[in-house]
């Protein structure tokens, strides 16, 4: 099983549940302690956009998943997650783990910031007394950490490169801001977005000040690592003010309530066979209450009570599709062989998913799937309507594709 060229960073500073947020999501294991600095070396996982599968859509009894997973109806699509080391305050002067944490980030497409609702934790990562320190304070620190961390990058022999190209007759500016800071996963689009914000962008680049290179910097940040708080422990005291306070505070972020303690023990309990649970769903069924004693009961009982019922869900799924569906704004299409059967050449149903930006067309989708599809494209049939379509056609959410390459006809 192949995963989505998206990576989402998980970051947020050290003991505030970002490795237990980790390990549920991607049910991999890692060393998760309370204590500081408990991740060392960046972990690779992969975690899943939940969609419904557009078999249900279509009225068909089922399909062959094979790039991902149908759980009962629901399409598990796979994305690379990385949790790496957490920040303390002065990372970005090598305080700490220092650079080493914020250089994993380089190529993350977004961030989910992991925060603790409850302020049981202070801003070393010691525990503390819930209601202790305010989480709104926490995420200004970890944004100020990685602002200047990408200022540090940025800065960087920067009079010099600004002078060649006010100098040398470099047309496409933005152009040329991109590919000088590449390395960190930034692209043209996000340099012009962040040139328009600033209020940078006819202002030559050997005039600006420093206080200019910070402004555009932060919003660079914000145009390439876009962010989700994912407000984590809400099952402990003062989580409640402290949602309420980013999310009255921090507007401009989403903020999804979580407790990842929850989704790790029920997606335990679920793989042990003792209760079904799909992730994300606002609550869960005893199947074998044989397995549980009187202490795994009470557990369940209480997630259900202070997560479940509470906020709906643990947060962890929804954190995940609030980043990857919703701020990055990536649609799922299925390409397939034979648009009237909705198969494959080895006559799978549906066998493949593709998660792609909202906006891309359907000659950006033969490229994707294979570099002769897009250079040899003729058009694309829309299984769906049956119509045919040019290389120019937007595609749609749950679209099913059929590309039609001239290599195809010989």
């Amino acid at each position: 099983m192949e995963a989505s060229d998206i990576l989402i960073g998980v970051v947020g500073k050290t003991n505030v549940g970002k490795s237990t947020f980790f390990s549920a999501a991607t049910e991999l294991g890692v060393a998760i302690e309370n204590r500081p600095f408990t991740t060392i070396d960046p972990n690779i996982g992969i975690g899943y956009v939940r969609k419904k599968c557009v078999h249900v859509k279509l009225g068909l009894s089922r399909c062959d998943a094979s790039n991902s997973v149908c759980l009962e109806g629901d399409r598990m699509i796979p994305v690379k997650m990385m949790d790496v080391a957490g920040l303390v305050p002065g990372a970005h002067r090598g305080r700490g783990l220092g650079n080493k944490f914020l250089d994993d980030l380089r190529k993350a497409d977004v961030l989910l910031l992991v925060v603790d609702a409850s302020g049981s934790t202070d801003p070393e990562g010691n525990p503390v007394k819930p209601g202790t320190y305010d989480p709104v304070d926490e995420v200004r620190q970890m944004l100020q950490e990685i602002d200047e961390w990408m200022y540090g990058i940025i800065s960087k022999d920067w009079e010099r490169f600004a002078r060649h190209v006010d100098t040398g007759g470099v047309v496409d500016v933005p152009g040329a801001i991109a590919e000088r800071m590449s390395g960190l996963g930034i692209r043209k689009a996000h340099v012009i977005k962040a040139l328009e914000a600033s209020g940078l962008a006819d202002k030559p680049l050997s005039t600006w000040s420093s206080d200019d290179l910070r402004r555009f910097t932060h919003e660079l940040r914000k145009a390439a690592k876009p962010i989700v708080i994912v407000a984590n422990k809400v099952d402990l005291p003062g989580a409640e003010e402290g949602v309420k306070r980013l999310r009255e505070e921090l507007g401009e972020y989403p903020v999804v309530p979580a407790s990842a303690a929850a989704e790790a023990a029920l997606r335990r309990a679920a793989r042990a066979g003792v209760i079904r649970y799909k992730p994300g769903d606002p609550d869960f069924e005893v199947v074998d209450e044989s397995k549980l004693n009187r202490k795994a009961k009470a557990l369940l009982e209480a997630i259900r009570e202070r997560v479940l019922s509470k906020w709906g869900s643990t947060g962890v799924q929804q954190a995940i599709n609030k980043a990857v569906l919703e701020v990055l704004g990536m649609i799922a299409v299925y390409p397939v062989e034979d648009p009237n059967k909705y198969t494959d050449k080895q006559g799978r149903v549906l066998p493949d998913v593709l998660l792609v930006p909202r906006g891309t067309t359907a000659r950006e989708l033969a490229y994707r799937i294979h570099t002769d599809l897009g250079k040899t494209f003729l058009y694309a049939i829309n299984a769906v309507t049956k119509q045919r379509v040019g290389e120019s056609y937007v595609l749609h959410d749950d679209d099913v594709i059929k590309i039609v390459a001239a290599a195809a006809r010989r």
